[in-house]
């Protein structure tokens, strides 16, 4: 393994590529920690400091900025408008017909999607941008904090905080892009990667100082588990084969050749996870938004929020976020894999399903495989996201538990994808790859 890592920085393309992912990587995280003009950042990191930041209706945003977004840095809102964006457009092909045309059109298509994903970032990075000063301003970002986040709340300071954090959003969408084409794996999602990875230290650390080292080790044996199990289902696929009948084209004979479509168990990722978490995180806005006046009773329904919807150790909230994940899944597998497409692109090309006719028959037989198969799938993604509830229950460690939900699935199948990439270059080099 060192010496095929050895090979790579030996390899004047490949170092290249690697060096320039690293040097991304790093002005990614240090923009995390330079404040927004106008904020205290004194105030800011007393308050991280002494007050309890788990939890809260901002927590996966918090999570994929790498920290940032508590301490309202210039890379607050993260990577995070960039992906609601690319789920959005990637949503709207089922609804509007444009959409799924310029999809169909191939690179020259796909390009005008990708730029109408960077015009909806910018409008979602400015919205969150106005709703995250907003909080600031009025003291719900950090509910325990008896400090000024933005001393000075003046327009002009608050327009300027504005612009900078969707300025940082641009920029890091901006940056993610330059690492896919000219770095090593996805760009977006190393930067998730990234974010995810630099909250490991202080976890495990504050799982050894507050539990002891007894949890400590307990929690890596867990983490080490839970990993492994991870790269199996994500490794895991249902192989259909695909037969291709010998043609004819001019004096030459193709086709006759035998493939397969390879259908992975979670053909999802990490997208049911995250939209069960953002569905689960409406109640408590709402709540949050509609408490009481001093002096005045709480309204019942805001208070069953409060008591059941609110913590995740409530037997409510987990059995709505397992039924939501399992709803969400379904959901998305059936908008991004069209079996009907796939079976009309086989018979296009002389393709078939060995002992299923062309046609309707092979689009019957796809989605009958896909349905099933997706069942494991979706009952995986929600025992994992499950992880760090039952953790809260068990070991008191939620706010601290870094081995579950989507961080643990993000990390994986980023890891899995990016060591992917650098093998086939070396493979491409030196014939072998970082594994013998």
């Amino acid at each position: 393994m060192l010496s095929a890592f050895g090979r790579a920085f030996r390899t004047p393309d490949l170092r290249r590529k690697l060096l320039f992912t690293l040097g991304i990587i790093t002005i990614f995280r240090l923009g995390a920690f330079i404040p927004s003009p106008g904020v205290s950042y004194q105030n800011v990191q007393q308050c991280l400091q002494t007050g309890d930041t788990s939890g809260g209706i901002y927590q996966l945003v918090n999570l994929f900025s790498g920290g940032a977004l508590l301490q309202v840095s210039v890379f607050a809102l993260g990577i995070m408008p960039y992906i609601t964006a690319s789920i959005i457009v990637q949503l709207l092909r089922v609804v509007i017909p444009r959409f799924q045309q310029l999809y169909e059109e191939g690179a020259a298509g796909q390009s005008k999607l990708t730029q109408y994903t960077r015009y909806l970032t910018i409008a979602l990075g400015l919205l969150n941008a106005t709703t995250l000063v907003s909080l600031a301003r009025s003291g719900q970002l950090l509910p325990n904090c008896q400090l000024p986040i933005i001393p000075d709340d003046s327009i002009v300071t608050t327009i300027l905080i504005i612009i900078t954090l969707t300025a940082g959003t641009g920029l890091i969408m901006w940056m993610g892009e330059l690492v896919t084409e000219k770095g090593v794996g996805n760009g977006m999602s190393l930067l998730i990667f990234t974010s995810i990875v630099s909250s490991f230290p202080m976890s495990l650390g504050a799982i050894w100082t507050s539990q002891g080292p007894g949890t400590f080790f307990m929690v890596l044996v867990i983490g080490l588990l839970t990993v492994a199990a991870v790269v199996f289902v994500e490794q895991s696929q249902r192989r259909i084969p695909v037969q291709y009948a010998k043609r004819m084209i001019g004096r030459r004979t193709v086709g006759g050749t035998s493939t397969y479509i390879p259908i992975k168990v979670n053909m999802a990722g990490v997208v049911p996870v995250i939209f069960a978490s953002s569905m689960l995180y409406l109640p408590g806005l709402i709540s949050q938004f509609n408490q009481p006046q001093p002096g005045e009773p709480i309204a019942p329904w805001v208070e069953w929020i409060n008591n059941n919807l609110v913590r995740g150790d409530q037997p409510i909230y987990m059995v709505l976020y397992f039924a939501m994940i399992v709803f969400f899944t379904y959901f998305y597998v059936a908008i991004t894999f069209n079996p009907e497409e796939v079976s009309d692109n086989m018979k296009k090309y002389g393709g078939f399903i060995p002992g299923i006719r062309a046609g309707k028959p092979t689009a019957d037989y796809l989605q009958y495989v896909l349905s099933r198969i997706t069942l494991p799938g979706a009952i995986y993604l929600a025992f994992v996201a499950l992880i760090p509830l039952v953790a809260l229950v068990l070991i008191n460690a939620n706010q601290n538990f870094p081995f579950g939900g989507t961080s643990i699935l993000i990390m994986v199948g980023v890891g899995l994808e990016t060591v992917k990439q650098i093998d086939a270059q070396l493979q491409q080099r030196h014939y072998e790859g970082l594994l013998r």
